[in-house]
């Protein structure tokens, strides 16, 4: 790309320090002093006209995006992360304020974070824009938490309302991180995973890894007031948006009774509610409404390919 190596230069020039990275942008690889600890490692991919549009939203919000899903999957892992990288495929004639400004959107939430961006790559297509952030990470002590350790009798939390993230939430998220860090410090997690595809699919998930089931009180759910303003146009309830809308980027954790109560009752996140939604039971998916259940189909988002 045209520019290329004067953009590298004004990116090296707005690189933080960071004690952990020996060599940062400007090397054919960059060099991160290895902790004590297990590794984490994330990558998404977002896309113009898929993950946001760009036109409508601006280079920043973009960037700021593609930064905080990441750090959701390791806050999901209840991780600290430590550096990312970010490659883009630019499209053509959008140039360098386009680069510059997707750069700047990254840096809003890395920073925020003490997350050391360390290097990519940028070249331009005839496409829409394209971004692919991988995030390195560590566990702590205690250990990555996973999807597949939840069990029967166990509590289900989120960590906030959902659905309707359309709306906006889905572009200034700010990812857990913290937040699941308190709760790795306050009870045994079985399994974790963050609302990205909505709070059916992904309870889906830890159910497939945990090999068990689940049943979710639909009044127990915290609902967005977004979700409440799309249900007036979209033709679906509030609890619909709740379940399947996804993007929304809170954590849905299982824990033991005696934890769960614990929990319930000490709130030990500040900032934020954790609401109690469900519990883990032998088999199947299901919504419980006034004392009667039916089966929940693991709604929400599925990338076609």
């Amino acid at each position: 790309m045209p520019g290329e190596f004067a953009f590298i230069d004004w990116l090296r020039a707005r690189t933080s320090a960071s004690a952990r990275v020996l060599v940062g942008p400007g090397d054919d690889t960059a060099v991160i002093a290895p902790g004590s600890r297990s590794q984490l490692v994330t990558v998404d991919m977002l896309m113009d006209g898929t993950d946001f549009h760009l036109a409508e939203v601006g280079p920043r919000a973009a960037g700021r995006k593609a930064m905080a899903v990441n750090l959701s999957d390791i806050a999901a892992m209840a991780g600290i992360p430590t550096a990312a990288v970010a490659s883009v495929a630019l499209p053509s004639g959008h140039g360098r304020r386009l680069a510059e400004q997707l750069y700047l959107g990254l840096r809003d939430v890395a920073d925020a974070f003490g997350v050391a961006i360390v290097g990519g790559d940028t070249n331009s297509w005839n496409h829409p824009l394209a971004i692919s952030v991988t995030v390195l990470g560590e566990a702590t002590e205690r250990g990555p938490v996973l999807r597949r350790g939840a069990k029967p009798g166990d509590w289900l939390f989120v960590t906030g309302p959902l659905g309707g993230s359309i709306r906006g939430k889905h572009l200034t998220v700010t990812p857990r991180v913290h937040e699941a860090l308190r709760l790795h410090e306050a009870a045994e997690l079985h399994a974790m995973i963050d609302i990205s595809d909505g709070l059916a699919a992904d309870l889906a998930h830890i159910l497939e890894e945990s090999r068990c089931g689940a049943v979710l009180d639909a009044k127990a759910i915290p609902i967005s007031a977004d979700a409440a303003e799309l249900s007036l146009t979209s033709g679906k309830t509030p609890l619909q948006h709740a379940l399947g809308d996804g993007e929304d980027f809170e954590l849905l954790f299982a824990v033991s009774s005696a934890d769960g109560e614990r929990v319930l009752r000490d709130q030990p996140v500040p900032g934020i509610t954790l609401s109690k939604v469900g519990e883990c039971i032998d088999f199947g998916l299901w919504l419980e409404t006034d004392g009667v259940r039916t089966k929940l189909d693991p709604v929400g988002w599925v990338h076609p390919l």
